[in-house]
C-alpha cells in the first residue's frame, strides 16, 4: 500500500521545481518542512534526464534551478565514487535519491581551526538514502560525505536542495585530522556544460 501510494506521488521534475519556487523564505530555515515535502513527492527519475552528466574519474554536479533562497543540484555518482567529508557554510541542506541508493556518513566534530587548518572529527551515523528515504542534514552536526558503494553495484542520481546558495565549503581528512576551505564548482548549468567546470 504505501509503495502504491508513493508512486501515486511521485511528480515530474519541473512539478518538483515549480513546487519548490512556491515555499516561503521560512521555509528554508528549519529542515522540517522541506524533508516533508521530498518524502510526500519523490521525483520521476526519467525527467531527471536533460540534467544529468557522468564521469567515469568523479562525481558531477549539475544545477537545476537557483534563486537567492536555495539551489537545486543533481549529483550524479558512478559506482565507487565519494564525496570528500565536507560541510555546507552554515547553511541547510536536504537530500534525495530518486536513482540508486547512496550512504551518508555524518561526523561530530570535535575541534575544529580552519584558519590553523586543524580538526577532529570523529564518525557518528550512517544512513542510507534512496527513493524513500530522504534525508536532511543536521544543522548542529553538518559534516557528512555521501558515497556510493561499490557492493551496491549501480548508478546513482541524488538531489541536493542547498538553502541560500554558496560557493564553498569546509572539507575535511579525518585520518590526518586537517581542514580547509575549497570552492564548489558545476560540471553543468540548467542542462548545459558550465564554464566553471574544472
Amino acid at each position: 500500500m504505501s509503495t502504491t501510494q508513493g508512486i501515486q506521488s511521485s511528480i515530474s521534475l519541473d512539478e518538483f521545481v515549480s513546487s519548490l519556487q512556491k515555499f516561503r523564505a521560512s521555509s528554508f530555515d528549519g529542515t522540517a518542512e522541506i524533508i516533508g515535502f521530498l518524502h510526500e513527492h519523490p521525483v520521476r527519475p526519467e525527467t531527471l534526464d536533460p540534467y544529468l552528466c557522468w564521469d567515469k574519474q568523479h562525481y558531477t554536479r549539475n544545477l537545476i534551478d537557483k534563486s537567492a533562497l536555495y539551489e537545486l543540484v543533481a549529483i550524479c555518482w558512478e559506482v565507487g565514487q565519494h564525496s570528500s567529508i565536507h560541510n555546507h557554510d552554515q547553511q541547510n541542506c536536504w537530500m534525495a535519491a530518486p536513482v540508486g541508493r547512496l550512504l551518508v556518513q555524518n561526523y561530530r566534530t570535535l575541534f575544529e581551526d580552519v584558519n590553523a587548518g586543524y580538526c577532529n572529527i570523529a564518525a557518528s551515523e550512517l544512513i542510507e538514502m534512496n527513493s524513500i528515504n530522504p534525508v536532511a542534514v543536521n544543522p548542529s552536526e553538518p559534516v557528512h560525505k555521501v558515497f556510493n558503494p561499490r557492493e551496491f553495484n549501480e548508478r546513482a542520481v541524488s538531489l541536493h536542495i542547498y538553502s541560500r546558495p554558496f560557493d564553498q565549503c569546509v572539507v575535511y581528512s579525518e585520518e590526518q585530522r586537517t581542514c580547509g576551505i575549497v570552492k564548489l564548482n558545476y560540471t553543468t548549468e540548467f542542462g548545459k556544460p558550465s564554464d566553471t567546470a574544472i
